[in-house]
């Protein structure tokens, strides 16, 4: 079997849709160590390594802001370097995002050769027929978002026509509470605005980043995924008024958009020691068995599925 190849097990068929969510990479213009501690550049390669080494082949990889710390040239230009290469060889589009570290100038003039400007960095991208609208949130010269009553006008022309997969918001301000309270001064503000505009849409959920840990919620009756950021995370189960960065948990979102469902997994960045699991050869004999037969060889307790050479916790795999 082919490595990332799909087979259908259970009641779902594979995703019509993978999205790979990355956030925070915050690069600087040259290869130093963010705030002196933090190898932003390693922890971000060992990301995409891990994507790579997965065998999934997402259609786009969307980076949710703060691409670089200081809004720094050369700093999209390593990230911009960074990113190209592995969206090839995985066929995958970039959607950019603007975050609050970013800098619109750079920006688009870098990652999408345009002219230098101010104007927000909206843009929408149509992955196969699912739509992807990049909104920016950031407000020049601050670090909270806000969204002008042009962006909302221009996302109600948007979505008033619906993609034929749906459409995902892809944005660097979650609207959602966090648990670390001293976010709340950066947060999106008149939050209730976007919900009137995208309620009754077929945004079908929200990528965010901002936050620096993974969460997850529900606004206007949408999903919004958080991603943690890939260079440092800020820990969430701190003294409430406190705001820890750690040099761990980080790790990248991948997204799975079926007919009916969009489901979100957090993939941590790291070499943890594996302690047990299965290989392929495993799905291979799953695979060619009746429903029936599967479920009486890796569901029922009493069954003992013997893999040879598949080894799981030390000692031949059972199930």
């Amino acid at each position: 079997m082919a490595a990332g190849t799909r087979i259908q097990l259970g009641q779902y068929a594979p995703p019509i849709h993978t999205i790979a969510h990355v956030s925070d990479p915050h690069y600087l213009g040259g290869p130093r160590p963010l705030y002196g501690a933090v190898d932003t550049d390693a922890h971000l390669a060992r990301a995409l390594e891990q994507l790579e080494r997965s065998g999934r082949r997402p259609e786009a990889i969307v980076i949710t802001g703060d691409l670089a710390d200081l809004g720094e040239p050369e700093a999209y230009h390593r990230l911009k370097g960074q990113l190209e290469p592995v969206a090839a060889r995985l066929g995958a589009q970039l959607v950019w995002v603007m975050g609050n570290h970013d800098e619109r100038e750079p920006y688009a003039s870098i990652l999408f050769g345009e002219e230098p400007t101010t104007a927000p960095q909206d843009r929408v991208h149509d992955i196969g027929g699912l739509r992807i609208v990049s909104l920016d949130t950031t407000v020049p010269g601050y670090h909270h978002g806000e969204l002008t009553d042009e962006q909302l006008d221009w996302l109600t022309t948007v979505l008033a026509v619906p993609a034929a997969h749906g459409t995902l918001l892809a944005l660097h301000h979650p609207p959602l509470p966090s648990p670390v309270e001293i976010m709340a001064i950066l947060e999106l503000e008149e939050q209730q605005r976007l919900a009137e505009v995208i309620s009754g849409t077929d945004v079908r959920a929200i990528l965010g980043g901002h936050l620096h840990h993974a969460m997850s919620g529900t606004f206007a009756g949408i999903p919004v995924s958080v991603a943690a950021a890939t260079c440092y995370t800020i820990d969430a189960s701190g003294p409430f008024d406190t705001l820890l960065g750690v040099d761990g948990g980080q790790s990248i979102n991948l997204v799975d958009v079926y007919p009916h469902a969009v489901v979100h997994s957090i993939v941590p960045v790291g070499d943890p020691p594996q302690v047990a699991g299965f290989s392929g050869v495993v799905l291979e004999r799953l695979a060619a068995m009746t429903p029936h037969e599967r479920r009486e060889a890796f569901s029922n307790k009493r069954s003992t599925f013997n893999l040879g050479d598949v080894e799981r916790s030390g000692g031949t795999a059972e199930a």
